[in-house]
């Protein structure tokens, strides 16, 4: 049978979420834009991401103090460029949100602002108390539709880069479209991976469906180098009641004085940290840990009941409504809790402008390790790296692979990142898509799956072995285990054995870093080397599909 003839745009994005939709608005500067949307229109971290986005707007704040908390949560491992470019240009680029409509919550007529963990300053924003993802994902997705030449394609799964053998750099790629059940592939002059997170490969996680890795696996096989792919934070509030999902419990439910209390409803965290509740994710993650271990316990608690009951209420609305369905009301109600897979610092390895280690393929968000978050990714900056580096990856490929002459590039945003760095390294009727219609965003505890035998054991092993405790002896016994396991690439168009495949790719990188890092820092705990070594470890990771993993 023929081979259906390929599209042709000058730009593809894989993802929709807050980096991807940021590129795709930069790249319809200069050209066609296809966004390939893994699932509906909604389905993304961004959108259900509740805490808020950061950046130094108040009278009180300075860019200098959001740059110093984050180079300090990221314990001596984030790149102080990137870090610059971050807190210098987030400001200006969440009033041009403002500016497409994107409705933060407000104090009179000023933004308010929450404080959370780690952070010096009240700086975090949120929109509709507690689901600022959803109305940065709409506002994004309204703009987005304004907009000719950005084409996006819902139900469309990234499953392979491909390259040319003649220029050695990215053609193009291939995805499965899931409302025809074929593959269809793209040519193009660009790709940008925003594909998000990996937590799904984790037993228990906040992170929604679609978060399987997939953006980072195929880099991985076409040869992308990735990097601290150690580094897997844990959120430390998870809910954990009976049959319930682990579903988030913002940081800002601490922000606004909630305390942890442990089986004996004694507050803990003073002893572990100055910060107490708001220290470092990873500190108030491992306090939990060890705290849940030694009174051999399946969670601790989190207390509300001090505070105002209407104003958590209407401060927390979504928390306050999911945890009522569980027989748990937060305003009168200890709430149990226990931490969960989060978000990965590390990914697909990048420029400051999002350029990975292969010529025409980029990449941005949680996908991408541009050295923002260092080890331990700071309360909030999620959004924010995700907003300013989708537009600063936007912008890199306009310069390097301008369309032609058929296409128009028009003004934009002027260069606001560092000069070109190279890296070099050891179909269907597409059309715009709606923005999300309020509620049609599903949050990641509604989803409960049960997991094919293969999943179930890559998560047993890395929620037993590869987990916010770890040492060396475990670490090696989860790669063994995950080599046995000897998984076919896939080679039909069935998206969950494409989605078991790269979780499996990358959960096999996870446990082999882990392994190689000797030290503790950050995110990343060794009991048998429980101290921090820059002698040896003030390096980054990186592995490629050919080698062990290195440190450079």
């Amino acid at each position: 049978m023929r081979e259906p003839e390929p599209i042709s745009v000058d730009y593809v994005v894989a993802g929709a979420g807050v980096a991807g939709l940021r590129a795709a608005i930069e790249l319809s500067r200069g050209g066609r834009v296809l966004v390939l949307a893994k699932g509906n229109v909604g389905e993304s971290a961004t959108a259900v991401a509740q805490g808020g986005i950061a950046a130094a707007l108040s009278d009180e704040d300075e860019i200098s103090l959001h740059e110093q908390d984050t180079i300090r949560a990221g314990d001596g491992l984030c790149d102080p460029q990137a870090v610059h470019g971050l807190v210098e240009e987030g400001p200006q680029d969440i009033q041009e949100l403002i500016g497409w409509g994107t409705q933060f919550d407000r104090s009179g007529t000023r933004l308010a602002f929450t404080r959370e963990g780690a952070h010096s300053r009240s700086r975090i924003r949120h929109a509709h108390g507690d689901s600022t993802g959803w109305e940065i994902s709409r506002a994004l997705f309204a703009k987005a539709a304004t907009i000719d030449r950005i084409e996006l394609r819902p139900q469309s799964f990234t499953i392979e880069i491909e390259t040319s053998p003649e220029s050695a750099g990215i053609a193009g790629l291939r995805f499965l479209d899931e409302k025809s059940g074929r593959e269809a592939r793209v040519v193009c002059r660009a790709v940008l991976l925003a594909t998000g997170g990996l937590g799904r490969m984790y037993p228990e996680t906040t992170n929604p469906p679609s978060a399987t890795g997939d953006g980072m696996a195929v880099g991985f096989r076409a040869g992308a180098v990735l990097s601290d792919m150690e580094f897997i934070q844990f959120h430390p509030t998870a809910l954990a009641a009976p049959k319930a999902p682990p579903f988030l419990l913002s940081e800002a439910l601490r922000g606004e004085g909630g305390v942890l209390r442990n089986a004996m409803l004694e507050r803990f965290m003073p002893h572990y940290h100055e910060g107490a509740e708001l220290a470092p994710r990873a500190v108030v993650g491992r306090a939990i840990g060890s705290d849940v271990r030694r009174a051999r316990s399946s969670h601790v608690y989190l207390d509300l009941t001090g505070l105002d009951e209407e104003y958590v209420k209407k401060r927390f609305p979504r928390i306050y409504a999911t945890c009522l369905t569980y027989g748990i009301d937060i305003t009168e109600d200890m709430i149990p809790v226990r931490p969960a897979a989060h978000y990965a610092m590390g990914g697909v390895k990048t420029d400051l402008s999002g350029r990975t280690t292969l010529a025409g393929l980029y990449a941005a968000g949680e996908v991408a390790a541009t050295g923002v978050h260092g080890a331990n990714r700071l309360a909030s900056n999620s959004l924010l790296e995700g907003l300013v580096f989708g537009a600063r990856a936007g912008q890199a490929m306009l310069e390097d692979a301008p369309a032609p002459h058929g296409s128009k590039k028009q003004s934009g945003r002027g260069q606001k990142g560092p000069a070109k760095q190279k890296h070099h390294s050891s179909s269907g009727t597409v059309s715009n898509g709606p923005a999300p219609a309020a509620g049609s965003v599903r949050a990641a505890h509604a989803e409960e799956e049960k997991p094919e035998p293969v999943l179930g054991k890559i998560r047993e092993i890395l929620g037993s072995r590869v987990e916010i405790l770890r040492d060396g002896k475990e670490l090696a016994r989860a790669i063994h285990e995950l080599d046995a396991m000897e998984l076919p690439a896939p080679g039909g168009p069935e998206r969950r054995a494409w989605e078991i495949y790269n979780m499996w790719t990358l959960a096999r990188v996870v446990a082999r870093s882990a392994l190689a890092r000797e030290e503790s820092r950050g995110s990343h705990y060794r009991s048998d080397f429980p101290y921090r070594d820059d002698d040896r470890f003030n390096r980054h990771s990186i592995v490629t599909r050919e080698g062990p993993v290195r440190f450079e």
